[in-house]
């Protein structure tokens, strides 16, 4: 990811009405990718459009205020299905789907993904010009559970959970009635419980 800022890229400018979420844009002298617009009219005036912008190099996201006539400078991009294979040292192994060849994603573009990444589980990765820059893991993925302890019969009024770890390492809270070997629905968004498989 070093010197993405400073590379020369290929860049297209549109007007801010036609901004696309995911698509990756420059701006004060970043690199971003937008995950969310929002259309808004004032009363008085032209038109705005609100970008949730999340930043390549920091990861942080940000809102964005453009004019509806506005141009905004878009970066190519590429979308890559990738399979997750395994991790080592060097990082984390994917293969990519269609010409097989592994690729090797480092730990700090992985981050908090790791908790969901399983062998076979298919990913998305972004790459500019030829860099891997963020990666999306899909909405809900399916893990066993490899420890939990049995529940307790009684209390079920108040929706009790208890501690699990998943085969990834991921410690989250599931229901009383879910068991050691079973296999559950996670949601990859804010790491809960969403049923079971």
């Amino acid at each position: 990811m070093v010197g993405l800022t400073t590379v020369e890229l290929i860049i297209m400018a549109v007007v801010a009405t036609n901004l696309k979420k995911g698509q990756c844009i420059k701006y004060s002298g970043d690199l971003g990718i937008i995950q969310g617009l929002e259309h808004r009219t004032p009363g008085k005036g032209n038109a705005l459009i609100m970008a949730t912008v999340r930043s390549v190099s920091t990861g942080k996201q940000k809102a964005i205020r453009f004019s509806s006539d506005e141009k905004v400078e878009i970066v190519p991009t590429d979308r890559q299905k990738l399979e997750f294979s395994y991790s080592d040292p060097s990082g984390y192994n994917f293969m990519d789907l269609t010409t097989y060849e592994t690729i090797t994603l480092d730990e700090s573009l992985v981050a908090d993904s790791k908790d969901f990444l399983k062998e076979g589980l298919e990913i998305e990765v972004l790459f500019i010009d030829g860099d891997a820059v963020s990666l999306s893991v899909p909405a809900i993925v399916e893990l066993i559970i490899t420890e939990s302890s049995e529940g307790v019969k009684g209390d079920t009024a108040n929706n009790p959970t208890k501690p699990a770890i998943m085969e990834t390492g991921l410690s989250i809270q599931v229901p009383l009635f879910v068991n050691q070997g079973d296999t559950i629905k996670v949601n990859t968004e804010d790491k809960t419980y969403a049923g079971r498989a």
